[in-house]
């Protein structure tokens, strides 16, 4: 019997979750990449700097990947890159705002030699036996694609991050004409944004947001210092024009904002009037109303410039009372309480802070409900996955379908590693392969886990408390010692009794063992730290983490 031939979409990340997108598409024995992002660690990941996607799969299936290909240069979609291509040797294709960023962020990981190809709206490339097309799409930062993936078993679109901005800053508007082009040949499988599913409506052209920078600049008496996603060129674009129109300077604040803006305007994607830009040194030394600042920390980052201004600990710029500060950006979910206190911190110093999204400073860049209408109008697609969203936004995607007559047997909510299969005789759930989350930590790519993040939690809660003593080896008794040392736990002085009783616990489960004839190490450490345990939590009702060290002489 001939082996029958199928296509399956595995998403690796961006399921149930906001960020760290990356989706596989498999006929056969041949793959591609759509993406490679990180996301920001989750409250209770203490210490972890970032999250990216288990690619494991990848790596197992190596000589099948024929090439990855990237929607746009935000962080949740390229962030990864530098860790799979360690470990991947495969082509990129990228559009050249996207390919410039990702360069940049290689070249610090000192990956030089990746081969990478620029690519256009409306150009084709072949990779085994798919044929893929890209489609401009608006979104928060130029240069942004979906993509048509035609397959020997049909054709499958993903929009990546979209929405349908009639009046973009710059760029080309989305190419509906290609998608309903695309929708009248007929669309296997649309995998599409659900980002803003949650909100009714249209989202509003990013052009509206400089007529509201004009205006907040006409009226600003002193400094404007506006806070926005490095990435957002379109933004960045829009404050310097408004700088420039009322004969403001400039200046970028911020490492990932400095880089940005020399790359994008070294691209062409930037349109700076000369003398607009200059120097932090001389941006502080101009008369209020002529001064201009651009920085990052509009998700409230502890290292960002934008807090440590707000806590008078940025080493060149201080908030001074009359200061006009603008966060164009609403806050990521979970960064709320961060971003709040930095406006506490700033309405502290004396600043005008204008936050809120009513006035005007933000619009998103992604598609509210009657623009996915659009997509699923317009694609009209035989089966659909919702994707780039937390679980909810997912399920209110999958009624959005229903409603324009996707079969609800059609559509699949998957999470991250499923394996969604389709043959000639339908589509189906085939599995799972590994997916879930690497956890980066300074140098370290996935060598903290659950475990140590466990221990981590116990430290930040409870403390925690050393027990050294010394043995002899022929006799079992105790030398010296035992000396307690604690830390995060209780105030020594205050808690001297306690501290001494614990000594003397440990002194007499050591002589009961040694009676008992127990020498074995692991079993005298875990017998002292099970007395101390009991002993703290009945007087604190605590549990600090309890280290016992043991030391033998002759």
């Amino acid at each position: 019997m001939p082996k029958e031939h199928k296509v399956q979409i595995i998403p690796l990340g961006g399921l149930g979750e906001i960020g760290k997108n990356m989706t596989v598409i498999r006929y056969d024995n041949q793959m591609i990449v759509i993406d490679a992002g990180l996301a920001f660690p989750e409250d209770e990941m203490l210490g972890i700097d970032i999250v990216i996607p288990d690619y494991s799969y990848l790596l197992e299936h190596k000589e099948m990947v024929q090439g990855i290909l990237v929607t746009h240069g935000h962080e949740d979609h390229i962030g990864a890159l530098p860790y799979l291509l360690k470990d991947l040797d495969a082509p990129i294709f990228a559009t050249r705002l996207t390919l410039g960023l990702i360069q940049s962020k290689l070249k610090e990981g000192n990956l030089d030699s990746i081969k990478a190809t620029v690519v256009r709206p409306r150009d084709t490339v072949k990779l085994g036996v798919f044929k893929v097309e890209f489609m401009s799409v608006n979104h928060s930062i130029p240069d942004a694609v979906a993509l048509a993936i035609h397959t020997p078993m049909g054709t499958i679109i993903h929009t990546g991050d979209f929405k349908v901005d009639h009046t973009p800053v710059m760029g080309e508007k989305i190419d509906i004409h290609k998608f309903a082009e695309l929708g009248d040949k007929g669309v296997l499988c649309l995998l599409s944004d659900s980002t803003n599913v949650e909100r009714p409506g249209f989202t509003m052209s990013e052009r509206s947001v400089g007529h509201m920078f004009e205006e907040a600049f006409n009226s600003a008496k002193d400094r404007i210092i506006i806070a926005s996603f490095a990435t957002n060129v379109h933004r960045l674009q829009q404050v310097i024009t408004a700088a420039y129109h009322t004969n403001r300077k400039v200046a970028v604040v911020g490492r990932s904002m400095v880089n940005t803006v020399a790359i994008a305007s070294e691209l062409g994607y930037l349109d700076i009037p000369e003398g607009t830009l200059v120097d932090v040194d001389e941006v502080i030394n101009l008369p209020g109303n002529q001064a201009c600042i651009l920085t990052t920390g509009s998700q409230g980052e502890p290292m960002s410039a934008l807090t440590r201004m707000a806590m008078s600990d940025h080493r060149r710029i201080e908030i001074q009372p009359g200061d006009t500060v603008i966060i164009s950006a609403n806050p990521i979910p979970g960064n709320e309480k961060s971003v709040s206190k930095t406006i506490d911190l700033l309405f502290k110093l004396g600043a005008n802070v204008i936050y809120e999204s009513f006035q005007g400073m933000h619009v998103s860049g992604h598609a509210s409900q009657e623009e996915l209408k659009l997509m699923l109008n317009m694609t009209r697609p035989q089966y659909f996955i919702p994707v780039h969203g937390e679980y909810r936004m997912l399920i209110k995607h999958a009624k959005l379908a229903e409603q324009l007559g996707i079969p609800r047997e059609n559509t699949f909510v998957a999470d991250n590693g499923t394996i969604i299969e389709f043959t000639r005789h339908g589509a189906s759930i085939a599995g799972k392969v590994s997916a879930g989350k690497v956890l980066i930590d300074g140098l370290g790519v996935g060598d903290v886990g659950n475990i140590v993040l466990r221990d981590r939690k116990q430290l930040s809660q409870d403390g925690i408390l050393i027990v050294v003593m010394t043995i002899s080896r022929s006799t079992g008794a105790v030398v010296a010692g035992p000396d307690v040392v604690t830390r995060g736990f209780v105030y020594v002085r205050e808690s001297e009794s306690m501290l001494e009783e614990a000594k003397d616990k440990v002194k007499q489960t050591m002589a009961r063992l040694k009676e008992n004839r127990v020498t074995e190490w692991a079993v005298l450490k875990g017998q002292v730290r099970e007395t101390l345990s009991k002993h703290f939590y009945e007087k604190t009702r605590r549990r600090p983490m309890i280290l016992p060290i043991i030391q033998e002489v002759e």
